[in-house]
């Protein structure tokens, strides 16, 4: 990758500032993934969900013009490649609403997978802000309710097991994205039972790797990794590098596709979440959902090859 993703990104963007651009929507479809995406299994049913997905922080924080062309587009191209995952929060700014709208549009919403929050003190403001979530994602059901960064995490719980209970959430569950949390996380998953969780994890960031995916395992848990790219920092430290050669054997063409084939080389790990809007990009993350997965001495390949960068 020539380029920092975010360099291409903001060219992109330029790119699309009045209408949608034909040649990259085009560039977007010829890099999709051709075969079934690998799936793994929330432990608590069964069921099987693709294991890349859409994260929305910042990039869907959005109104009309070319960015919501370029995230309608987006969104597009991920349902059309097999993915299903999309994540969001009230944190997010306009985040929900884009999705929901979006995925209106697009006739969408029985092929997605939505996930979103609850961020917010109390029992009635947790309640009144969820049921903003429903409206914003025009959904009747939210397929999984997490509890953001444990914001009054036990007081939200009793309203999301009633809620689940009743149908209106199909998996419920809470999140962090640092590890002087996880102290906090691992006695919260020891106290309530999780559909899933979800955590930081990368090449970056690999201390979910000692103390909570092996957890989640143990409590029967679902995984949805955040920061995969831990933030993008890691694509400013290889983009001056070229493609190893290994790559191949691991079916990789992007460094992107190599940093999340790292993550999703963890058994524990059910789905990894980029965040972003740009349909291109989303055509190459959902491309480390095809081919091999690295093994041990392949992940530890990738590390020397990041440290060294």
């Amino acid at each position: 990758m020539p380029l920092n993703r975010r360099d291409v990104l903001a060219a992109s963007l330029a790119l699309a500032a009045c209408s949608p651009d034909p040649a990259l929507a085009q560039a977007a479809r010829s890099a999709m993934p051709t075969g079934p995406l690998l799936t793994r299994k929330i432990p608590a049913t069964g069921e099987a969900l693709p294991a890349v997905g859409l994260g929305t922080w910042q990039a869907f924080d959005i109104g009309r013009g070319g960015d919501w062309d370029q995230a309608r587009e987006g969104v597009s191209a991920f349902v059309q490649g097999g993915g299903k995952v999309v994540d969001s929060s009230p944190m997010y700014g306009r985040a929900e609403d884009a999705v929901g709208a979006i995925a209106a549009e697009l006739g969408v919403r029985s092929k997605l997978f939505l996930a979103t929050k609850v961020w917010t003190r109390g029992r009635d403001a947790g309640i009144a802000q969820m049921e903003a979530s429903f409206a914003k994602l025009r959904t009747e059901v939210i397929d999984l309710m997490q509890v953001h960064n444990l914001l009054d995490l036990d007081t939200h719980m009793a309203t999301l097991r009633d809620w689940k209970a009743a149908g209106r959430l199909r998996y419920i569950g809470a999140t962090h994205y640092t590890e002087s949390a996880y102290p906090a996380l691992e006695a919260a998953m020891r106290r309530h039972p999780f559909d899933v969780i979800q955590i930081n994890a990368s090449v970056a960031e690999r201390e979910a790797e000692a103390r909570i995916l092996p957890l989640a395992q143990e409590l029967g848990m679902g995984v949805i990794v955040n920061r995969p790219f831990a933030g993008g920092d890691l694509f400013a430290r290889v983009r001056r590098l070229p493609l190893p050669p290994w790559a191949g054997e691991i079916g990789c063409t992007s460094w992107a596709q190599i940093l999340l084939k790292y993550v999703l080389a963890h058994p524990a790990v059910t789905c990894a979440i980029p965040g972003t809007r740009n349909p291109r990009h989303i055509a190459d993350n959902l491309g480390a959902a095809t081919g091999p997965l690295p093994d041990a001495a392949q992940r530890a390949r990738i590390l020397e090859a990041v440290r060294g960068a």
